[in-house]
């Protein structure tokens, strides 16, 4: 009797020795207290928790080989409990676009962060494949700037270059973006059957001072369980209006951002045209800008058209076009316009501001706009998206 009595406490004292959040102090430590709590949890529980900790060890840290995966992922979920992993999984699966929640059906096949123990009679991630090959398509055209992304779409083929079928796989896929040898970017996402969606690559994230002749490369890999498979786009052409800008470098005087500077012209005795006085504006070529803007905010488009003396901007049906022209502002936001810079007969405003067109999408624009002077009024001559 008293041995039994022995035998149930030492259980309960076990029991009572389970962890019910993550110890990582070590390799072992981690593992030792995910086991503890996966064993706490139902069966369709422990299948969503391994995905969660695949989804995290994949995705939810930045560094590469398995080892300091581990690592990585032991100071990320240290301390915490199963509730808050799987809040944590849901944020990165969300941020990186992966169509996994922790309250979903079981989608990712048998997962287990530290290797398979002993082989499996079905591993989903096990994909027989001969090829994977790589799509890119332009997408979320604006009508002012153009196409303002990418999708890249990867498939894997089997021998004949036929797409395979699978589900079910969480297969890791990544992204890595070039320009002229240099990488600019790294994505990853997680492909689970072969009507993947692909990475949507914005334009607005790739700096236009590492894009080399509005080209980059891009390579794409997958991996299964055994072969990665990897294939490269080389010069694909990006929208070089769509790009990420640098900071502007202000030459205005930052305590004033309303000053103007005016450059006096020049007299040239031999010059014949100083022979013709210049009709000084009587305007300021800041206030065409904000008259123009304004008109377009206002959908007013014959009145931004008579601010203008663009021969590119060509005729007024031309200029108000709701595909190719200005037609389809809905409303403009200004955020800043800098003081001219000025000479008797032209002059270059800096105007930032957010475009909303007719379908509601918004664009941030830094447009440097020329302007000349035509018979004492400053006309907007040219129009440039930097």
């Amino acid at each position: 009797m008293k041995r039994i009595l022995l035998l149930l406490l030492f259980s309960l004292f076990l029991i009572g020795c389970k962890k019910d959040k993550v110890d990582a102090t070590s390799t072992q430590t981690l593992q030792s207290s995910i086991n503890d709590m996966t064993a706490s949890l139902n069966t369709l529980k422990q299948v969503k928790f391994n995905e969660a900790l695949y989804i995290l060890k994949t995705f939810g840290v930045e560094v590469d080989g398995d080892t300091n995966e581990l690592k990585a992922l032991g100071k990320l979920i240290n301390g915490k409990k199963v509730p808050e992993i799987f809040s944590l999984a849901d944020q990165v699966a969300q941020k990186n676009g992966i169509d996994w929640s922790s309250t979903g059906p079981p989608s990712l096949g048998e997962m287990n962060i530290f290797g398979n123990i002993a082989a499996k009679e079905s591993d989903p991630n096990d994909i027989s494949a001969s090829s994977l090959n790589v799509v890119t398509t332009p997408i979320a055209v604006d009508s002012i700037l153009g196409p303002k992304s990418l999708q890249i779409v990867p498939r894997l083929l089997d021998s004949t270059g036929k797409p395979i079928a699978f589900t079910g796989a969480g297969l890791e896929a990544i992204m890595e973006v070039f320009s002229n040898g240099t990488k600019i970017l790294t994505a990853k996402n997680l492909m689970q059957d072969n009507n993947f969606k692909g990475f949507n690559l914005r334009f607005a994230s790739l700096p236009s001072q590492k894009i080399v002749d509005n080209k980059i490369d891009i390579t794409v890999s997958v991996k299964t369980t055994k072969k990665t498979f990897k294939m490269s786009k080389i010069g694909v052409t990006v929208n070089p209006k769509a790009l990420l800008m640098p900071s502007e470098n202000k030459v205005d005087n930052p305590a004033d951002p309303n000053t103007t500077t005016t450059v006096p012209p020049t007299e040239n005795p031999t010059d014949p045209q100083t022979t013709n006085p210049t009709v000084t504006p009587s305007s300021d070529p800041k206030a065409s800008v904000s008259k123009f803007l304004n008109n377009l905010n206002a959908q007013n488009l014959k009145g931004a058209y008579e601010t203008s003396d663009n021969p590119n901007w060509g005729s007024f049906d031309n200029f108000s076009n709701p595909t190719s022209g200005f037609g389809g502002v809905k409303n403009i936001t200004v955020k800043n316009i800098s003081a001219p810079k000025t000479s008797a007969n032209s002059s270059s405003v800096n105007a930032t501001y957010d475009v909303t067109d007719k379908n509601g999408k918004t664009t941030a624009l830094l447009v440097t706009f020329g302007l000349k002077n035509v018979n004492g009024e400053w006309k907007i001559s040219s129009y440039k998206i930097n």
